[in-house]
């Protein structure tokens, strides 16, 4: 028997690595078995030396890979030392098997899902930051533009803000000039919410001092502050009273035949006069109130909500007053009789504010909104509550006009009118304010802005806009001393603000 060499013991097989080999390419692969085996083997080499050495049938020079080991058949499974083309080779290995994992699947989806969601939770939050960005750009442009206003009505007379004062429940105001004091009316805090008065400083500290009135006295409709330093106020009460600045009480009362809606004084003659709701103006004298000086009637008997003391062209004192029918100039001697309408009746308006240069007749700015058809009664009553605090709408489209005297005649002309929006119900106050050389600026409490807006006269520019409110204006007013002090001064049901102007 032949001998050979002995083989090698050959490492696993690496099936993947066999692949590298070309197709072409032939190798041997011998086995190497235990000792015992060994004869045996050699033998079958043998037998298997001399069959190579014969032809393959039907191909000749090349080997049937099934020879020797069975049938004569193609194998596809690997044959002991026999010659193998790589491309016969089977990969005898498992494919990767994926175990499924419900639970894993199922955090998995959880995950996701919480991740989407915070993710559009950061874009809320981010849209949130923006839009709160926006709105603080939007405040700051806002305190801006406020400050400019205030800085504009500096140049135009050197103003600036003396004081301002948080409370709740004020309707009606009037400065004193004089002694730098701010008497305001409203209801009390409390159950019984009296009416009553606050007493403020433009130049101290102390919180307003509380004044009560007198049971009868009701709601307080106007006040009026006189160049002594004393003060009137008409009320709902049917009283024309008479208040001591220093004393602080009411030194005096005169009874009214209907509700008084205003009151102004003309102290050289030492008279007080009230305009009544039932459209009819009634004189005091100071020195005798148990029965009226003069009672005359109206035009209308819709309430008088604006009453002032005036210098006539010829230089007597007369008495200005403004109702829904429009205002209306009154003689102090009640000589008269009735009033003189100053402008010619229009039916498609109503008059709610009338304000003057301080002692003169001669510039006039009227405010008007549209009238809506009703009858007289459900008119008066509308006027009446035109002080209570209601929610604003935006308020409705009306207009200022501007009334000139005619030369020197007693007749009066409509000049320029100027459009925006005013209250749908209340009688809002008005005032001309003078500075500079003969120039003058009317100041409104304006329904959209909910603050005081200024234009200049008699063209109407618009000049500033003065401390947006929350609640909008109720009252607006302006003072001047003899000795040079001058203030504009206004409120709303939450705060009350003065300025001084310089």
């Amino acid at each position: 028997m032949a001998s050979r060499s002995r083989g090698r013991r050959l490492p696993p097989p690496h099936p993947p690595l066999i692949q590298e080999f070309l197709d072409d390419d032939l190798f041997d692969v011998e086995v190497n078995y235990s000792d015992e085996e060994e004869e045996e083997e050699e033998s079958d080499e043998e037998e298997s030396e001399s069959e190579d050495n014969e032809p393959e049938e039907g191909v000749p020079g090349q080997e049937s890979i099934g020879e020797g080991c069975g049938p004569a058949i193609q194998a596809r499974c690997p044959q002991c030392g026999k010659r193998f083309r790589p491309k016969d080779i089977t990969n005898l290995y498992a494919p990767e098997v994926a175990v499924p994992n419900n639970d894993l699947e199922k955090e998995v989806l959880y995950l996701r899902g919480k991740a989407e969601s915070l993710g559009e939770t950061v874009m809320k939050h981010e849209k949130l930051i923006e839009e709160m960005n926006e709105r603080l750009v939007e405040l700051t442009s806002a305190q801006k533009r406020q400050i400019l206003s205030e800085q504009r009505l500096m140049n135009v007379g050197s103003s600036k803000r003396q004081k301002e004062f948080f409370m709740d429940g004020l309707r009606v105001m009037a400065i004193d000039a004089l002694n730098q004091t701010i008497l305001a009316s409203g209801k009390a805090p409390g159950i019984g919410q009296e009416h009553v008065l606050y007493k403020f400083s433009m130049v101290s500290h102390h919180e307003a001092r509380n004044i009560q009135l007198p049971l009868d006295t009701k709601t307080v409709r106007d006040i009026c502050i006189l160049p002594s330093g004393s003060a009137i106020f008409t009320s709902l009460g049917r009283k024309l009273s008479s208040f001591s600045m220093t004393a602080d009480r009411v030194v005096l009362q005169c009874d009214l035949p209907y509700p008084g809606w205003s009151c102004c004084a003309d102290e050289s003659s030492r008279q007080i006069c009230a305009g009544l709701q039932n459209g009819n103006l009634i004189i005091f004298d100071i020195r005798q109130t148990s029965r009226p000086l003069h009672s005359m009637v109206g035009l209308s008997t819709t309430p008088v909500h604006t009453l002032h003391t005036v210098i006539d062209n010829n230089g007597s004192r007369k008495f200005l007053s403004a109702s829904s029918i429009g205002p209306c100039m009154w003689d102090t001697d009640g000589n008269q009789g009735r009033p003189k309408l100053l402008l010619g009746t229009d039916n498609q308006r109503v008059c709610i504010s009338l304000a003057c240069a301080p002692s003169s007749s001669d510039l006039l700015v009227a405010s008007f909104r549209p009238k809506v058809e009703t009858s007289e009664d459900a008119t008066a009553s509308q006027v009446y509550l035109s002080q209570t605090p209601t929610p604003s709408g935006g308020g409705k489209l009306g207009y200022h006009s501007l009334i000139r005297r005619a030369g020197n005649s007693s007749s009066f002309t409509e000049d320029r009118t100027c459009s925006t929006l005013v209250s749908e119900i209340r009688m809002s106050k008005s005032a001309i304010i003078p500075y500079g050389n003969n120039q003058h600026l009317f100041a409104y409490g304006d329904e959209s802005l909910r603050g005081v807006r200024t234009w200049r006269l008699p063209s109407f520019e618009m000049h500033s806009d003065l401390s947006s409110l929350q609640q909008p204006v109720l009252d607006l007013r302006y003072a001047e001393s003899s000795s040079g002090g001058r203030y504009l001064g206004y409120l709303s049901t939450e705060k009350l603000q003065a300025f001084r102007i310089r």
